[in-house]
C-alpha cells in the first residue's frame, strides 16, 4: 500500500501463471479473476491493470492469443477496470496474467493480522481447483467436474468484497483471498500474523463437486509443497477423510475469501453477503494461541 497525503491509497499487486484450463477465452477470464483477487481481499477497488504475458515464438496459433487477451479483457471490464497496456515475451510455455493497480481507505484496510479469538470465520467459495485443474492435465476430469470448477475460478471477489467495505469498522477483522498456499497455508499465515489459532471444521468447508473423488491421484506439486510446508503448523484429527484432508492443502486459483468476522457481528456479516449474492460457508473459528497454528477437526 502507498498512502498519498491525502485520499485513497494506492495497493498494487501482480500474478500470473500457465494455463489451467483447456480454453484459451476461459483461461484468460480466471488470470484476470485471480489477479484481481488480492486488491478485493485487502478491502480496495481495483481501477488499472497492465497485461502480463508469454508466449511462444513459433508454431502457435495467434487466434489463442486473442482469444487469451479477449477473455481478460472481458473479465476487466466486468470488474470495471481499465487495461492500460501491457508487456509480452517469448516463452516456451504460456504464462498470463496482470500488474493491477486500486484504491484504498487506508483506514479501513482489511489485513490477515488482526483475527482475535471468537471470531467466526467464513469462506466464499468452495475448494479444490487445483485437483480438477490436474486432473484435466491427465484427462480424467469430467466435463461437470470442470464446468463448476470454471464457474468458480472465473467468479469476481468483488461482490463480496463490496458487501464487506460498506460494513461499519471493525466488524470484519481480518481477511484474505485462498490461493497458492490452499486453505491451510493461507489460514496459517492468518493466525501468525494474528497471533492466534485457527480451529477449521473439516466438514463444513465447501468442495467443488467431483475434487474429493479426484484428490487422492490429482496431487499437484503446490500441493505436496504445501503439506510439505504446512503441515507440522497444523494439528490434524483423526478419522478424517484423507482425501478431504489433502483438499485443504490444495492450491487454488482464484480462490475464495476467507474473512474472520467479529462474533457479535457475525450474522450481519453473513446477511450482507447473502443479499451481494454470495454464499458464505462458515468453517471455523479463531481461538487464543496454542502450540499449532491450525487445528483441524
Amino acid at each position: 500500500m502507498y498512502k498519498w497525503a491525502a485520499g485513497p491509497a494506492l495497493v498494487q499487486t501482480v500474478d500470473f501463471f500457465t494455463p489451467i484450463v483447456d480454453d484459451p477465452y476461459t483461461y484468460g477470464q480466471i488470470a484476470a479473476a485471480n489477479a484481481l483477487s488480492d486488491i478485493y481481499a485487502m478491502g480496495g477497488r481495483p481501477l488499472t491493470a497492465l497485461a502480463i504475458a508469454g508466449f511462444p515464438k513459433k508454431d502457435f496459433d495467434p487466434g489463442v492469443i486473442r482469444a487469451i487477451f479477449q477473455g481478460g479483457f472481458d473479465k476487466l471490464r466486468e470488474a470495471g477496470v481499465v487495461l492500460l497496456g501491457g508487456h509480452t515475451v517469448q516463452d516456451n510455455e504460456i504464462k498470463f496474467g496482470y500488474a493491477v493497480t486500486g484504491e484504498i481507505d487506508p483506514s479501513r484496510v482489511l489485513s490477515n493480522a488482526r483475527a482475535s479469538p471468537g471470531d467466526v470465520l467464513f469462506l466464499t467459495k468452495a475448494i479444490g481447483t487445483g485437483v480438477v485443474g490436474t486432473a484435466i492435465k491427465a484427462g480424467r476430469a469430467t466435463e461437470s467436474v470442470v464446468s463448476a470448477a470454471t464457474r468458480s475460478m472465473v467468479q469476481l471477489n468483488r461482490d463480496a468484497a463490496d458487501a464487506l467495505r460498506v460494513l461499519p469498522a471493525g466488524w470484519v477483522r481480518a481477511c484474505t483471498d485462498i490461493t497458492g498456499f490452499g486453505l491451510i497455508g493461507h489460514a496459517s499465515e492468518v493466525a501468525a500474523a494474528s497471533r492466534v489459532t485457527i480451529r477449521l471444521d473439516a466438514r463444513a468447508v465447501p468442495i467443488l463437486g467431483g475434487a474429493l473423488a479426484l484428490a487422492a491421484d490429482s496431487k499437484s506439486g503446490g500441493m505436496r509443497s504445501n503439506i510439505d510446508h504446512f503441515e507440522p503448523r497444523a494439528r490434524i484429527a483423526d478419522g478424517l477423510d484423507p482425501n478431504l484432508v489433502l483438499l485443504l492443502f490444495d492450491p487454488q486459483t482464484s480462490g475464495g475469501l476467507l474473512i474472520a468476522a467479529a462474533p457479535e457481528h457475525a450474522a450481519a456479516i453473513d446477511k450482507a453477503l447473502t443479499r451481494a449474492g454470495v454464499v458464505a460457508m462458515r468453517i471455523g473459528e479463531v481461538v487464543p494461541e496454542g502450540d499449532r497454528l491450525i487445528e483441524v477437526a
